[in-house]
């Protein structure tokens, strides 16, 4: 029986969007083990995954290469036939070629790749059309027996929709509005100005970190006419992605919650400020829209990740979008 282990230690909606590589190696071997390594707090979203024999865990914000060597020396114990990384940066790169698996797969941007027995070049395009990381990914196993790459797959357990049910009685509307990153972020006053023009029948359901909820009461306090709920901080991942499923619409930042929605094709509209949905991180949902300013701006895009300011001082990019392009994608009752 093979061993196959998925390296993502990347942030959470990077490791989302991995699972459709898992649902792949799983089609393509059946029953062979899988396992994946992540970094310590994205353990969570692969609680009763089906296809998962085990989530190894590198703590990367305390004794971060102490903790390195620890991993490796836990993957070289466990003697993988296949280790799959999808990383291109020099730690995973170093566990990969130390991980003394007989196949060593990865992409040719990790500087480690020249000792990779097998190395993906690593394009953002092919013949001029853009790739979703999703089908980015797929490259790495590209002998697989399928031709589409899967999209990105979570498994709530009955336990997680059990725990948001009560919150599911009425039609209602989650927003997830923070991001790490302020250029990927739809400005506060702008989701105060969306909060006041929604239909007043709708529940709606803040969702994100503990540290979101700062900017969650500020959304609140500021429409008190209207069925407001913060659940930012109450809510597992997977307790998230069960509730996002059922909602009327999701709308969200460029940013992991988009990533959830796609992973149990919740119906999703996804907000681009400074980024642009061709760099292959778009929604997956088969109800999905994108708001994005309409008019070019020679600005944007300012880079491929968000930044912690807009460089031009005038935020744009998101002050411009309107208010009603993303009504326009809430159903008509």
């Amino acid at each position: 029986m093979q061993k196959l282990l998925v390296i993502q230690t990347a942030f959470i909606g990077d490791v989302v969007l991995v699972t459709g590589l898992l649902e792949d190696l799983h089609i393509q071997f059946p029953e062979a083990v899988i396992d994946i390594l992540v970094r310590k707090g994205n353990e969570g979203l692969f609680h009763g995954h089906p296809f998962l024999n085990e989530v190894l865990i590198w703590n990367k914000k305390k004794h971060k290469y102490s903790n390195l060597f620890h991993v490796i020396q836990q993957i070289r114990k466990i003697k993988y036939d296949r280790v799959i990384n999808v990383q291109r940066y020099a730690a995973t790169g170093l566990i990969t070629i130390l991980s003394g698996a007989k196949e060593s797969i990865g992409f040719d941007k990790n500087p480690f790749s020249i000792f990779f027995s097998k190395r993906i070049t690593h394009v953002f395009s092919k013949a001029d059309v853009a790739l979703h990381e999703v089908e980015r990914n797929f490259q790495l196993i590209e002998d697989s027996k399928h031709i589409v790459a899967s999209k990105p797959k979570l498994y709530p357990s009955l336990i997680d929709k059990a725990a948001i049910s009560k919150y599911t009685i009425e039609p209602y509307i989650c927003i997830a509005p923070a991001s790490v990153w302020f250029t990927k972020q739809f400005p506060v006053i702008k989701w105060i100005e969306f909060l006041q023009v929604l239909p007043k029948n709708y529940q709606i359901y803040l969702l994100g970190a503990p540290s979101d909820i700062p900017l969650c009461k500020e959304m609140m306090e500021a429409v008190p006419d209207k069925m407001v709920t913060i659940l930012a901080g109450k809510l597992n991942f997977l307790e998230s992605a069960a509730l996002m499923e059922k909602a009327v619409m999701n709308y969200v930042n460029d940013s992991a919650p988009m990533h959830f929605a796609s992973a149990v094709n919740a119906p999703v509209t996804a907000i681009y400020c400074s980024t642009i949905p061709a760099f292959g991180y778009g929604p997956l949902s088969g109800n999905s829209s994108i708001v994005e300013l309409q008019e070019p701006l020679s600005c944007r895009p300012c880079g491929i990740h968000g930044k912690k300011s807009c460089p031009e001082t005038h935020f744009n990019c998101a002050m411009k979008i309107k208010i009603e392009q993303l009504l326009a994608s809430l159903p008509n009752d």
